[in-house]
């Protein structure tokens, strides 16, 4: 069987969504309020919001599976930032009280949302969001979810004072999105954690237990899967901007490796890793990025095939996937079907 290949996230949104992203695709600045906008965005789409998502998540699954991809995403084509659209199904956290902070280790200034009260569910909305994008394709589709952490360092608290007590809260959230994702037939269920590559003793002392809760539960056949990107840049084409510490993964890989986690998520594009790191994962199947989603150079079937080739000295074919580093939104289009394409090519050549 040739290697499998998969998206992270976010995709370039269509012209058509008249949404603020969290990133300019075209490789602007960050947008410091990235929440401000959304609901004045929805209610002028009106009426025709349901129709534009539709159609937006059809034309990127579209563009993945062109490309080749095994298992895509619906783009995130619904949210303003991958965090903050969750955040809007739980009760306790205030969009109308805005609080500027400093987040990614102080590089980053935004105005965010703030926790006034107990977090909980409020409703269930991934499942509506998989059954629209699913039924565009008979490949398996992959939804995504922040999590506790990284949740945490992108909102303002106000309440609960506590980082271990706030994560316990918003893991039970998003544990009963999972389960009822699970039960509407998704098979691929990704948690998305950065701040554990940014904070990996954190992620040790608790992080990854609120991973298990995030989790508990989930039925057989269902791919429980976190990724732990290294951090954003600014713009399209920076190249010193702030990123994880090196030694983060080697950190943090044993521990995930005995979780119930079944597939991480680690970047090796933007900055390769010493590849012994893969030796680490001893049952966990390991989704590898070989492509830079922060660059507009486009890289070669040759080279990703050569990284991809190193990779397999270190781990089993059937426990490699490979995939861009992180989300796609900061590229244009047809930079990404390019670079989808490269990979896709390169890792069906292989197996």
């Amino acid at each position: 069987m040739p290697l499998l290949t998969t998206t992270i996230g976010a995709y370039p949104k269509p012209d058509y969504v008249p949404v603020v992203d969290w990133f300019n695709a075209e490789g602007g600045t960050i947008n410091e309020d990235p929440t401000g906008r959304y609901e004045d965005e929805l209610a002028r789409m009106g009426d025709e919001a349901e129709n534009i998502f539709q159609r937006a998540a059809a034309d990127v699954i579209a563009d993945q599976i062109a490309c080749g991809i095994d298992i895509p995403t619906d783009g995130e084509v619904r949210r303003e930032n991958y965090i903050h659209y969750h955040c809007r199904h739980l009760n306790g956290i205030d969009f109308s009280t805005l609080t500027e902070i400093m987040s990614r280790n102080e590089a980053y200034k935004a105005r965010v949302p703030t926790i006034t009260g107990p977090i909980s569910p409020r409703d269930h909305f991934l499942p509506h969001d998989f059954r629209i994008a699913q039924a565009t394709t008979d490949k398996p589709l992959k939804v995504t979810l922040p999590g506790p952490m990284t949740i945490g360092d992108t909102v303002a608290d106000d309440y609960y004072g506590d980082e271990k007590k706030r994560g316990q809260e918003l893991a039970a959230a998003l544990n009963w999105e999972v389960l009822a994702l699970a039960e509407v037939g998704c098979r691929h269920i990704q948690i998305d954690e950065p701040l554990f590559a940014r904070k990996a003793d954190a992620a040790l002392e608790f992080g990854i237990e609120n991973i298990e809760r995030a989790f508990h539960g989930c039925p057989e056949g269902v791919t429980r899967t976190m990724h732990m990107c290294c951090g954003y840049p600014d713009c399209l084409d920076e190249t010193d901007y702030p990123k994880a510490p090196r030694e983060s993964y080697l950190q943090l890989a044993e521990a995930m490796d005995a979780s119930s986690v079944m597939a991480v998520s680690v970047e090796d594009a933007h900055r390769h890793n010493d590849l012994s790191l893969l030796d680490m994962f001893k049952k966990t199947t390991v989704i590898f990025g070989v492509v830079a989603i922060a660059s507009s150079r486009i890289e070669t079937v040759d080279e990703i095939r050569h990284r991809l080739v190193n990779a397999l000295d270190h781990i089993d074919s059937h426990r490699l996937i490979a995939a861009p580093d992180c989300g796609l939104g900061m590229l244009e289009r047809n930079m990404v079907m390019a670079k989808l394409k490269n990979l896709c090519e390169a890792a069906h050549s292989l197996g």
